[in-house]
């Protein structure tokens, strides 16, 4: 169960491919490199997981480039159930977020993966060194693809209400496990939520799901996305056919912008 669980956490901060204001992408920078995310990973009242997302400025062939890199464990008593301990590496070019490497590390219960992808943009191949497996492939991708973590920065530099209406629907486009997928995911408005820094008013997606064995299905998964500069994934919610798990930042710091918070009926940017 804790596998499926993280994996999903995973595979929710990630990007949308709809048609996208392009003269707020150029106006706003919403993330710089020293930002740091922390999250809380509950399932039920228990404390279950923990996940971080750090930006850096890193040089890679001769190019300056952002690095994103993600972590992520079980904690607790899940830990001594299911250990997991994953780390992901997405080196992107930060003016119009295109990915360039990626890198997967994970250990999951005895199951282990170990990827390293090279993003040919230009003709619309990826590179795939299985080094569990010491095999090399070429894998044809789709235009504007978007590896499992440069997604999420790709949201938060491009979304914009402008484009899209409450009740609408998009697709996401990514290259996740050597396979090009897409998700369908409907945009739900906004949402003031509480949070433990004061409440937030946020941008709510919910991506389509259909029941299995693990969801409940449509509307089991929900992300918030803070409605402001930044546009950080603050809380991601799924409900489980038993239980429910639910993210939220813990930390953060090192952010583009001021994040605005209403405390005692006040609105201030911190």
């Amino acid at each position: 169960m804790m596998k499926v669980i993280f994996l999903y956490l995973q595979i929710l901060l990630f990007s949308v491919n709809i048609v996208f204001s392009q003269s707020s992408a150029k106006n706003i920078d919403p993330f710089k490199a020293g930002e740091i995310l922390e999250y809380r990973v509950h399932y039920g009242i228990f404390n279950a997981s923990f996940a971080s997302l750090k930006l850096s400025s890193e040089e890679l062939d001769g190019k300056t480039l952002l690095l994103a890199s993600g972590y992520g464990k079980t904690i607790g008593l899940a830990r001594l159930f299911f250990k997991v301990e994953d780390y992901y590496s997405s080196y992107f070019d930060s003016n119009n977020v295109t990915p360039v490497f990626f890198k997967r590390n994970i250990y999951e219960g005895g199951y282990t993966k170990n990827l390293e992808v090279n993003f040919d943009l230009q003709s619309n191949k990826a590179i795939v060194n299985n080094i569990k497996k010491g095999t090399v492939e070429t894998i044809s991708t789709e235009k504007n693809i978007q590896d499992l973590i440069s997604s999420l920065y790709y949201l938060r530099k491009n979304f914009s209400e402008d484009n899209i209406d409450i009740g609408d629907f998009f697709t996401i486009n990514m290259f996740y496990d050597s396979k090009n997928r897409e998700l369908l995911l409907k945009y739900e408005g906004k949402e003031i939520i509480n949070t433990k820094f004061g409440k937030i008013e946020c941008i709510k997606l919910m991506p389509v799901t259909n029941r299995s064995r693990i969801f409940k299905g449509e509307g089991s998964i929900t992300i918030w996305l803070t409605n402001d500069k930044n546009r950080i994934p603050i809380r991601v919610q799924a409900d489980l056919l038993v239980g429910s798990i639910k993210a939220d930042v813990e930390k953060f710091s090192g952010i583009a912008n001021p994040i605005e918070i209403q405390i005692n009926n006040w609105w201030i940017r911190k």
